[in-house]
């Protein structure tokens, strides 16, 4: 450990550029095993890359997974984190306590097994095994080394009656059903209970968010798909109302589609993982409505010039990820969901 004094959120660990930046800033981060009093090492299991970095790195490199997993191996040496320099982001992982600072504050102790709910793109990152368990095509990624957690990161116990994948997947996206649903009750404790429309209603984040709403008191779900295929996922579930299969970067397309299944939407949630949907998002809000953007891969100046170019009177939300009680309320979504939870079963075989 070096004499420099620690910092909560982790600046006694940025390596370059200097003078520091906050460490999700930054290009380098020192991954010593020695801890500061106030952080957390973890043994690492597995990491959940997110959607956006997966998505950018599978495109670059032609679903090559062993293109894919050398990528991820070069920016993890070569960053001391996991953050893609394309889309800036990372993922979470879980893991086991490995030692405990005797001044940290975020009540862990040595054996517990936990998922981060602090990005890759900020964390201290070792991995130890090359990656041999990980044949480069999908999101989770079996690892093993360490991470490193500062005092003000955040983390939660794994549950005893969900199976690792499921939780490691819940977690990693449970931010947007939390604020979809305080945005909701916003619009309920009002008198005016909302239209949601959730671009991506088949995927992680969109199915929680879709539960979210009618937990907290939506009038109408709207659930806009890309496929049949995704459409008939979602089919008897109850999780929306109406199931649109549209375009999320076709401005008229999706807007039109909306419109037809009872919309302008009140509140439209933006959970899809290409760029391009910051107009059509806007288009197919209500005049005084909310958009909440969830993905990693939105333009957020894209979506301030497009909603003035168009005169739009809408509310934007940065979806950062975090809300008090996040994961305990994903959690229990799933757990009382049963549609939510078969969704997220079968993308977990």
């Amino acid at each position: 450990m070096s004499a420099t004094p620690s910092s909560p959120v982790g600046l006694h660990r940025v390596l370059d550029p200097v003078p520091a930046c906050l460490p999700q800033a930054a290009s380098r981060l020192d991954t010593s095993r020695a801890l500061w009093p106030d952080e957390v090492r973890v043994s690492v299991e597995t990491l959940n890359l997110d959607a956006a970095s997966y998505r950018q790195l599978a495109v670059k490199h032609d679903g090559d997974g062993e293109a894919i997993r050398a990528e991820v191996l070069d920016i993890v040496r070569t960053r001391g984190k996991m953050q893609n320099p394309v889309t800036g982001s990372g993922g979470m992982l879980i893991g086991t306590v490995e030692e405990v600072g005797q001044e940290s504050s975020l009540g862990l102790a040595v054996g517990d097994r936990i998922a981060t709910l602090v990005s890759l793109s900020l964390t201290p990152l070792v991995l130890t095994d090359e990656l041999a368990r990980w044949d480069g095509r999908s999101e989770r990624v079996p690892a093993e080394g360490y991470a490193i957690l500062f005092g003000r990161s955040i983390a939660a116990q794994l549950p005893d009656d969900l199976a690792p994948d499921l939780s490691l997947m819940v977690m990693d996206v449970c931010g947007a059903p939390a604020l979809v649903a305080r945005v909701v009750r916003e619009y309920a404790a009002q008198g005016h209970a909302p239209t949601v429309a959730v671009l991506g209603g088949a995927g992680k984040s969109g199915s929680l968010s879709l539960a979210a709403a009618a937990d907290a008191g939506a009038a109408r779900r709207i659930a806009v798909v890309p496929v049949e295929r995704e459409a008939r996922l979602l089919e008897d579930t109850g999780l929306a109302e109406a199931v649109v299969i549209a375009d999320a970067r076709s401005p008229l397309g999706l807007s039109e589609a909306v419109a037809a299944a009872g919309g302008p939407a009140d509140i439209t949630v933006v959970c899809v993982d290409v760029p391009g949907c910051e107009q059509p998002a806007i288009l197919s809000t209500a005049q005084g409505g909310t958009i909440i953007f969830f993905s990693m891969a939105t333009s957020f100046a894209a979506a301030a010039l497009g909603a003035e170019g168009v005169a739009a009177d809408v509310r934007m939300l940065v979806g950062n990820g975090y809300v008090p009680g996040h994961a305990a309320y994903a959690l229990e979504l799933v757990r009382g969901n049963k549609a939510v939870r078969g969704l997220f079963e079968a993308r977990a075989h």
